[in-house]
């Protein structure tokens, strides 16, 4: 159990709250995909061979890794909207880094200050939760949460347009433009959160995921380049296994973890994480395979020969689909659930994929492919920060849906990296230069699909909850009258008490477990920093409080609840004295 304090808040939520957040989560969609229109130019544009141009794009995403989960810890502690002016304003003096320079190691330095902008997306469902009535909450976290597709697909044909008839430079001096604006609109509009999280900085759990992460993604994004099988790719792979594993060791026995693993360990939140990395990999694949498709010369024989803008708007549809289902996800959890809504959204990527491996013979039939990804990806999308924000304490909520992110992210990584090394393992060479083959983009859909498959797996893990109203009711819980609302629903009846040592200090972080007659687990819980927990009880009868914290002997308490009380107080002193672990 989390504590959070509160303060006043500066402002109450006006109606432009949400598209002034969701415009924010554009921006930084609009930051990742702006060099994809001139991806094939780099190496010329900063006078560099191939291998390194790359670095230009790894860099960001790097960056974006590391800062997604760390931002969302830090808006947690010290305020969201602070968080994400901060994210904005780095992304900005990045952007302009870049705009002014064609040298490769400046250039990756201002693209690695952009990834920090990634941060914006849980720090914006954050404050959404924290501010928002019920009634509003569902489509507005379905917005921010498919804004990062909704910016890329628009971003595609405007960079492209603008990198068609400009200086390639201008795309920098836009994503800066576009930054400011998005700071002074969310400095003008948007209240700060009065929701905070207990606790301070966790600065080698941090330092230790950027490590780890840095080390895992690397050799994912750079493994074609230097083989697979070679010592750098699995040394990286080795330590990077090597670094998360001691950092998942750290964590645990942390007092205030940088991610709370034991919530992450929750099946809510795992298989919700990792079905997100499934939905990354969906939604990156059609972005790689589409515009080089249209692009590629009719007299390949299968090439659409459509020029860098015209490809643009025939993959655009896939952004705007997405946010027009932003309110059709509302409906259709508040009726049946996000679980529900991510399974059917998931089915439709598969639709999508497997129609889409008959339909890449005219643009027309591109576009008929993006509609329907993009309505799938919108629900999908839509759904993740729903299921999230429902299985977490309000004050973990940035952290939370930072890590979810993060998971997005990793499916993108990951996608990138095996769609490129099959079509570069399935291209034929014309006048020394590689092209694609139609095999390759059938390949790639396949893969999809199949990511498409092991995601709906994931889905179907996820807990069923009660009734779906009932469910939609307690993922909106915004204010603290809407919390306070929710704790007393959610317990009407069960235990609660603290957990203490023998001297009768409380005992932070201890886990309490109840176990029904049949000696199964039948909810458990985790000590706050005053010892307090609170646990509810299926029906009445005898349990079990089994409780246990490193340092300390375990205790197994009986105890019986007669149905009729609301609670019943137990406190649960553990034996033994404490030793430093």
């Amino acid at each position: 159990m989390t504590h959070t304090t509160t303060e006043e808040p500066r402002g109450k939520a006006s109606g432009a709250v949400v598209p002034v957040l969701a415009f924010a989560g554009i921006v930084v969609a609009v930051m990742q995909t702006l060099l994809v229109p001139v991806i094939k130019d780099l190496p010329q544009l900063l006078h560099t061979v191939p291998s390194n141009a790359t670095w230009v794009l790894t860099s960001t995403l790097l960056s974006g890794a590391v800062a997604t989960p760390i931002m969302g810890r830090l808006g947690d502690l010290y305020g969201k909207r602070r968080m994400l002016i901060a994210s904005l304003a780095v992304m900005v003096i990045g952007a302009l880094v870049s705009a002014l320079t064609s040298q490769l190691l400046i250039m990756i330095v201002g693209r690695t200050l952009q990834g920090f902008a990634m941060g914006a997306i849980p720090l914006g469902i954050g404050l959404m939760r924290d501010m928002l009535p019920r009634e509003r909450l569902g489509s507005a976290m379905a917005l921010m949460s498919s804004s990062i597709g909704v910016g890329g697909g628009l971003a595609l044909p405007a960079a492209a347009l603008v990198a068609q008839h400009t200086d390639w430079h201008a795309l920098f001096y836009g994503a800066a433009g576009l930054g400011v604006l998005a700071i002074a609109l969310t400095l003008f509009v948007v209240p700060e959160s009065p929701t905070r999280a207990r606790g301070s900085f966790d600065l080698p759990g941090a330092l230790g995921l950027s490590a780890g992460l840095v080390l895992f993604l690397l050799p994912i994004t750079k493994g074609s380049d230097w083989g697979w099988a070679s010592g750098t790719t699995l040394g990286l792979f080795l330590a990077a296994v090597v670094v998360l594993v001691l950092w998942g060791l750290y964590e645990l026995r942390a007092a205030a973890p940088l991610v709370d693993l034991r919530t992450t360990a929750r099946p809510a939140v795992l298989f919700t994480n990792l079905a997100s990395i499934m939905v990354g990999v969906a939604f990156y694949v059609v972005s790689l395979v589409l515009p080089q498709l249209l692009q590629l010369p009719k007299a390949t024989g299968y090439g659409l020969g459509q020029s860098m803008v015209v490809a643009g708007l025939c993959v655009a549809p896939l952004g705007l689909t997405m946010m027009f289902t932003a309110p059709v996800y509302a409906r259709l959890s508040a009726r049946y659930g996000p679980r529900t809504t991510l399974i059917i959204g998931l089915l439709i990527i598969a639709v999508g994929y497997g129609g889409g491996l008959g339909l890449m013979e005219a643009p027309w039939e591109t576009i008929l492919t993006s509609v329907i990804l993009g309505a799938g990806i919108g629900l999908a999308y839509s759904s993740l920060p729903a299921l999230i924000v429902g299985a977490v304490p309000a004050s973990e909520t940035g952290a939370a849906n930072g890590l979810n992110t993060l998971m997005r992210s990793i499916g993108t990584s990951v996608s990138s990296a095996v769609i490129g090394m099959v079509l570069a393992n399935t291209a034929h060479t014309a006048g020394g230069v590689a092209i694609p083959t139609m095999r390759g983009f059938r390949v790639s859909f396949l893969i999809a699909t199949g990511a498409v498959a092991v995601g709906l797996v994931m889905a179907l893990c996820l807990p069923r909850t009660g009734r779906a109203a009932q469910q939609h009711v307690q993922l909106r819980a915004s204010s603290e009258e809407d919390a306070a609302l929710e704790r007393a629903e959610d317990v009407l009846r069960g235990f609660r008490g603290r957990v203490l040592d023998p001297a009768g200090v409380p005992v932070a972080r201890a886990k309490v477990t109840l176990i029904d007659r049949r000696g199964r687990q039948a909810g458990s819980a985790v000590s706050a920093d005053d010892g307090a927990y609170e646990l509810a009880v299926p029906g009445q009868g005898a349990y079990v409080l089994a409780a246990r914290a490193p340092g300390y002997g375990p205790l197994a308490s009986a105890a019986t609840h007669s149905g009729e009380e609301r609670t019943v107080e137990v406190d649960l002193a553990l034996p033994g004295e404490a030793v430093s672990v």
